[in-house]
């Protein structure tokens, strides 16, 4: 009798399916499907022949084409240790380009932070190489690399002077590791922004709304020429680590004022003016301390030795104070640095920030009464960063 119980529910469920699936018994919108046809041959409307791109889409793909080989897929390795289970593995990822035949390659310094010592490239013909860290900036954010490796395609650096907000843009990159993906936008602004993660800031950064994800960042951000005009490097999120439509590039020309001192010396020879302090000059302290002028660094003190002192600007030498800080008046009261009006300390900043030591500024200045311009031969900062 056991043997028998599985056969008749064997029997049972056969019966079952064909009692369902017969014409007479199947449901009505397979009974009722007597207007399908079966034609000898099925006949698709087609396309005359290949489509022709117009002018703006052939110029996103020569875009693309001219300028992808020169982009490489950077990843950093380092191993964490987990209480449980022990030591494993991490891997930052990220993007570069390169930028002349000896191999050097331009990244973000976020992107090798996790491991500088155990750098990988990978090119686009897939070829992989180990990569040497030539030099790094962390306040901008910035990275060399280099790769022993001949018959290297490159990118062409652009100028970032001028850019319009509405110009259109191309970001490539290798954003969650998809290799070689091209997006575009259009310039949305040009204003300075913080970078939280090394406590830098970005004078001049392009806003975009290109799509840049993770793994775009040190990819290049190009103009409607193939020319970069930026170094893709982080995105606005709410959150959630994705684009959301607002993305920052470092403008290249940053870049090129730091890439002779990041190949040559391995960081940036930040400036010095040898100004030790500094008091910012409003309207309404301009008129209580009697100064010529309504705005300015007025120069308190100044580093001994330092280039503003060979070049002859003066410090303060009587003793007041504004509240209970103490001040020194009677030095001389900075306005301008090569024609750019100083109103504060992050106007001065700006300025320096476009220099490398061993530069020579015009500085304009009050000394007493009497307007007057100093050359200035800017020094080195020392302890660099």
């Amino acid at each position: 009798m056991r043997l028998l119980r599985p056969l008749f529910f064997a029997v049972l469920l056969v019966f079952g399916f064909y009692f369902l699936t017969t014409s007479h018994y199947a449901p009505t919108a397979l009974r009722d499907a007597s207007w399908v046809t079966r034609p000898s041959e099925l006949k698709l409307t087609q396309a005359a022949g290949p489509e022709h791109l117009d002018a703006e889409e052939q110029n996103n793909v020569d875009v693309y084409n001219r300028v992808v080989p020169a982009v490489v897929n950077v990843t950093s390795k380092a191993l964490a240790f987990d209480f449980f289970y022990g030591a494993v593995p991490q891997e930052g990822q990220g993007s570069g380009f390169l930028i002349d035949k000896q191999g050097h390659i331009i990244t973000n310094y976020h992107v090798i932070a996790l491991n500088p010592r155990q750098v990988e490239v990978t090119l686009q013909n897939k070829k992989k190489y180990r990569a040497a860290v030539v030099g790094f900036d962390q306040r901008l954010d910035l990275a060399v690399l280099q790769i022993n490796a001949s018959d290297l395609p490159v990118a062409t650096l652009g100028d970032s002077r001028g850019l319009k907000v509405g110009q259109k843009v191309y970001a490539i990159g290798n954003p969650f590791g998809l290799t070689g993906t091209m997006s575009r936008g259009i310039i949305s602004s040009i204003r300075s922004v913080d970078e939280p993660e090394n406590g830098g800031r970005i004078d001049e950064a392009i806003q975009t709304d290109a799509a840049i994800n993770p793994g775009n960042s040190g990819g290049p951000l190009l103009n409607s020429r193939g020319e970069v005009i930026g170094i893709n490097t982080m995105i606005a999120t709410g959150g959630a680590q994705q684009s959301s439509g607002i993305g920052f590039a470092i403008p290249i020309n940053t870049a090129k004022a730091a890439l002779n001192d990041l190949v040559s010396v391995g960081h940036v020879r930040r400036p010095s003016i040898g100004i030790a302090r500094a008091l910012p000059i409003g309207p309404e302290l301009a008129q209580e301390v009697g100064l010529p002028a309504d705005y300015g660094l007025l120069v308190m003190s100044l580093v001994r030795g330092g280039a503003a002192e060979h070049a002859g600007i003066q410090g303060g030498s009587q003793r007041a104070y504004i509240g209970n800080t103490p001040i020194l008046l009677g030095g001389d009261l900075i306005v301008a640095i090569d024609g750019h009006d100083i109103q504060d300390q992050r106007d001065f900043a700006e300025i320096m920030d476009q220099h490398r030591a061993g530069d020579t500024v015009t500085v304009t200045l009050y000394r007493g009464k009497k307007k007057m311009d100093v050359r200035v031969t800017l020094g080195e900062t020392p302890n660099q960063g």
